[in-house]
């Protein structure tokens, strides 16, 4: 730190001088400049404190009386900075201190009086232009898109503080950190007349309100939020200030044959761009102010974007949906939006923002909730979290459920036929109803996810019955279509849907119909999963597309709006790359190469346009419509779950991967609940290391620690081998093979450690076989075997029951 107090000015580094405060206070206080490793990001009109009310805007550049600053050795103090008038004006201290690479700003306000403020800038950062940074990601897992404040005062407002700038191409970012004790924050981000980028900070006493509807983004208007009260009282906020380099910190790894920098600014941007607010995570994103609850990726997007905040603002947006937008008889509303434009008359909460949406009843809103539920609890790992849903997630499966009035175990949507001009689903201007194929498919998924729920919450009556229902589902979805269920022999795939009167509709090739039902592991009939495949792959080449589209053939006339109209157009035939998920997913346990070509595409077209779109012209392959939706990132999402296997559960991490050898070589960080993993994978084995353990196998498992290394052949928890050292040194284990009642290991590691295996059958007889030495090992009838071991050396181990 240096005062030069002749000319009034103050510099402030970091150890490095990565990043470099120049401040003035002359007439006021304001800092002047803000170098990001050696370049001034901010306009002339620098960084300041200020607050705006009816009768004027006061700012901190223009002080009444006299700046006073007190220097130490790290630490300075500015202090006496008075601005404001006779109603209402604030003294306030700007504190500064070096903590380690970070520059702490501690802004102390003390209002003069009671007031109401249109606005507060505490503090307003008004960078250079809109291309300083590409964006913020926000410390509530969303963004800010600099390229979407496209006109002067297009502002984006959001209940939290923290944000990390950044620009790819210079690999440069800032990262804020706002902490205010007692207060709630907010920011908005918005473009000035001037063109600059410009961040203000709010801290408040009650959290604010938006001024229009509930709109969080406004077209040229930067007063987004309503105006709101102060008190005669001291309020305190910090502000942590440090350089990130951009690309170590948000490093993908090494990842052979996939374009790594693509994947990281896809999920950074697209992935993130689904977060409206705190609460309020989607896909449709805070430019449209919208989000759709029957949407079923949002957990897993979480999973791919590897961001605890991301995954926190999950399950409080589980929390609102569990509260708000269920009713009491189990139905989930399918939507959020800012107005009611959109609702099935009556049916907006204007408070809430949740409401049925015009174009009928979406019922995957049912298992949409279900599946984000179940999928979120494997990343947070929370019991009491999912405990709070188990009611309301039973209530959304038990609503579908009753919705089966020929006790056929296929679930019936509200409408009964095209005539009703009315939606069921996600493809929301196609007449589907009755017998949903789409829906129904999902719900088989949701089923099976909910029931091992029910398994951790010790609730095995309920875990029996949903896996009852779901095999019920399972047998009449695959019968014929002239026997009831949904397969076409004649067409070789699953058909749409079935209206009330037994007409079968939707014969089109539908992909996200015949995709969720492989993906979701309806149909495991191989030679169906190779007919539908074959025919799809077959024609996506022949039409040279980037992506799977909605339908290869036209639907009629009469099951769609006549906006799907001519073919191929909108719903009816365009490329929707939100469902590239399911696709991969399908097609990687038939052809893993399939699977990474539309992966690779995807990140193809990311590079060319920024997959900012809603959805892209079968004619064209060019992108169209104006609301973005993040579920484009899905086929990236699959890339993590279903190509590198990246599987957490809630007491594990899992790896379940299908990597081509394109992929060999695979390396990356994975954060799971705090932990730190580094996963290494090649198509002959798969390694997983943190700093307490290193385990390798050729198949899947899952592996968690705690007082002892817990390694789980399969990823599952039928069979656990768990090993405790004496010492803290690390444990290394080679899991060489597990069947039924044979399971043999390789210790890497050497110390006295004492062997558990769980989940033996006690009424067979085992042997444990050490470096070829062979003995009987005693089975409790817990199915527990035990014994301990001093490894010296790398030592091989097998236990074995006949």
């Amino acid at each position: 730190m240096s005062h030069d107090p002749a000319l009034k000015k103050i510099t402030i580094s970091d150890p490095e001088q990565k990043l470099v405060l120049q401040l003035d206070y002359s007439n006021g206080c304001k800092i002047t400049q803000l170098n990001v490793k050696g370049k001034n990001v901010l306009s002339a009109s620098g960084i300041f404190t200020g607050f705006s009310t009816k009768g004027g805007l006061f700012n901190s550049t223009i002080s009444v009386e006299e700046v006073k600053v007190e220097k130490s050795d790290n630490k300075i103090s500015i202090k006496n900075i008075i601005y404001g008038d006779q109603s209402i004006n604030v003294n306030e201290s700007w504190n500064f201190e070096l903590v380690g690479n970070k520059i702490v700003w501690k802004i102390s306000r003390k209002y003069s009086n009671l007031a109401k403020l249109e606005e507060t800038a505490f503090p307003q950062w008004n960078f250079a232009n809109l291309s300083i940074w590409k964006g913020g990601i926000l410390d509530n897992g969303g963004m800010v898109w600099c390229k979407y404040l496209r006109g002067v005062n297009d502002t984006y407002g959001i209940h939290t503080g923290g944000v990390t700038f950044w620009n790819p191409d210079t690999g440069n970012a800032l990262r804020i950190k706002a902490i205010s004790e007692g207060k709630h924050i907010a920011a908005k981000y918005s473009q000035s007349d001037k063109n600059e980028f410009v961040c203000t900070h709010f801290v408040t006493g009650e959290e604010l309100e938006p001024r229009y509807n509930l709109n969080r983004f406004v077209n040229q208007r930067s007063d987004v939020f309503v105006p709101f009260d102060v008190q005669k009282e001291t309020v305190n906020l910090t502000l942590e200030m440090e350089y990130v380099d951009y690309a170590v910190e948000y490093s993908r790894g090494i990842l052979p044959g996939i374009d790594a920098e693509a994947v990281r600014e896809l999920m950074n941007t697209t992935g993130r761009y689904g977060v409206v607010d705190n609460g309020i995570v989607g896909a449709n994103g805070w430019t449209t102010n919208w989000k759709c609850l029957h949407e079923p990726f949002f957990s897993q997007i979480g999973m791919a974007l590897n961001d605890g905040n991301y995954i926190r603002n999950m399950s409080l947006t589980l929390d609102r949906e569990r509260d708000y937008a269920m009713k009491e008889d189990g139905r989930v509303l399918s939507r959020w939006h800012n107005a009611g434009e959109d609702q099935i008359p009556g049916t907006f909460n204007y408070k809430t923002g949740y409401y049925e949406a015009r174009w009928g009843y979406t019922i995957d809103s049912q298992t949409g909730y279900v599946i984000n539920a179940a999928e979120q609890f494997d990343l947070c790992g929370d019991k009491e979290w999912l405990q709070s849903h188990k009611a309301s997630c039973e209530k959304a499966l038990d609503w579908l459920i009753k919705r089966d009035s020929n006790g056929n175990g296929i679930f019936e949507m509200m409408n009964n036929s095209i005539k009703e001009e009315k939606a069921s689903d996600w493809l929301d201007i196609v007449w589907a109803s009755f017998e949903n194929a789409f829906v129904n498919a999902q719900m088989y998924g949701a089923l099976n996810l909910w029931a091992d729920c029910e398994r951790v919450l010790g609730d095995q009556e309920k875990a029996d019955y949903y896996t009852t229902v779901a095999l019920k589902l399972k047998e009449n979805f695959n019968k014929s279509i002239h026997d009831g269920g949904f397969w076409s022999p004649e067409k070789k795939q699953y058909v749409y849907w079935r209206d009330k009167d037994g007409s079968v509709h939707g014969d089109n090739l539908v992909t996200p119909v015949n995709f969720a039902v492989i993906a979701f592991g309806l149909c495991d009939n191989k030679k169906r999963i190779s007919q539908i495949l074959e025919q799809i792959e077959k024609r996506t080449t022949a039409e040279n597309l980037f992506h799977w589209p909605l339908c290869f053939d036209s639907f009629k006339r009469e099951e769609v709006s006549a906006g799907n109209w001519p073919f191929p157009t909108y719903e009816n035939g365009d490329i929707f790359p939100t469902w590239g998920y399911l696709g991969v997913r399908a097609y990687v346990g038939y052809d893993k190469h399939i699977a990474l070509k539309y992966i690779r595409n995807i990140l193809a077209q990311y590079k060319k346009d920024g997959l900012s779109s809603q959805r892209y012209s079968r004619k064209t392959q060019e992108g169209q419509g104006s609301d973005i939706l993040a579920g484009i990132c899905t086929s990236v999402t699959a890339l993590y779950r279903d190509v590198y296997g990246i599987r957490p559960k809630w007491n594990r991490m899992g790896l379940e991967p299908n990597i081509p050898e394109i992929l060999n070589g695979t390396e990356f960080n994975y954060t799971l609940r705090n932990t730190d993993y580094r996963i290494k994978l090649n198509v002959d084995g798969y390694e997983m290391q943190t700093d307490k353990f290193t385990v390798k196998c050729r198949e899947n498992f899952g592996a968690s620690f705690e007082e002892g290394l817990m390694v789980y052949p399969q990823n599952k928890e039928k069979t656990i081998l768990k090993v405790c050292g004496k010492s803290s040194l690390p444990i290394g284990v080679t899991l060489k093979h597990c069947s039924e009642n044979d399971i043999s290991w390789k210790m890497d590691s050497t110390d006295d450690y004492q062997f558990v295996i769980e989940g033996l059958n006690p009424a067979l007889k085992y042997k444990l076989v050490i470096q070829d030495k062979s003995t009987n090992i005693e089975i409790g009838k817990d199915g527990k075997a035990s014994f301990t071991h001093n490894c010296k050396a790398s030592m091989n181990f097998r236990v074995y029951g006949k």
